[in-house]
């Protein structure tokens, strides 16, 4: 259980890394182009860690989707992007991937 809440908190750190990014006006603005380093740095950092005692075929898929599914939400909320309802179905496709994908990681 320990490596998923990892794996949870190394997808949160990727939202960040994105949402820096994006902030960093092309690395331009030094304080949020190292906080993009910094979150990417410790996003990878625990996504090994997790891969431990998760298979990566689930651990990378679901890392991925978090920050996917996370940055989408975060660029709705934060930036003003469209919220339409082919990107909320896509959100629910990735999300039900990932689902499926613990759950076959568990069994």
């Amino acid at each position: 259980m320990t490596s998923w809440i990892i794996l949870g908190l190394a997808g949160l750190l990727e939202v960040v890394f994105a949402v820096a990014l994006k902030q960093s006006r092309g690395l331009s603005h030094l304080p949020m182009a190292v906080l993009a380093g910094i979150a990417m740095l410790c996003s990878l950092t625990l996504l090994a860690l997790a891969m431990r005692s998760i298979p990566v075929s689930a651990a990378y898929a679901i890392w991925t989707g978090i920050g996917a599914v996370g940055t989408v939400v975060a660029g709705i909320l934060l930036f003003g992007e469209a919220a339409s309802v082919l990107r909320v179905t896509s959100l629910s496709l990735i999300l039900a991937g990932m689902v499926g994908l613990k759950l076959g990681a568990d069994a």
